[in-house]
């Protein structure tokens, strides 16, 4: 995760979202950088538009959970029939003959 943090964060600062500068922010907190990863992040990060990206996927969060609340909450109702004594003895004597 810290690999994302560190392109969103060069992103909010305006700075290019490149190896060296990834590896920067990586480091600063202490991390020991992947060079594997950072590559494929920036490989992956190249023509996307980031902050598009953030609109429409907090765009989409903010709908999500709307359209699947359910507008009205339904409580389940346990049905207990009552049965006399007499009554479950009958039944019983069935199973026995």
């Amino acid at each position: 995760m810290e690999y994302i943090y560190s392109a969103l964060l060069l992103n909010a600062a305006g700075k290019e979202i490149n190896e060296e500068n990834v590896k920067k922010v990586i480091e600063s907190v202490g991390v020991k950088a992947e060079e594997a990863k950072i590559k494929a992040l920036v490989s992956a990060l190249q023509g996307v538009d980031i902050k598009e990206a953030i609109s429409k996927s907090a765009s989409i969060a903010v709908a999500a959970p709307s359209a699947a609340a359910p507008t009205k909450k339904e409580e389940k109702k346990e049905v207990v029939e009552e049965v006399s004594t007499e009554e479950a003895a009958e039944g019983l004597g069935a199973l026995f003959g």
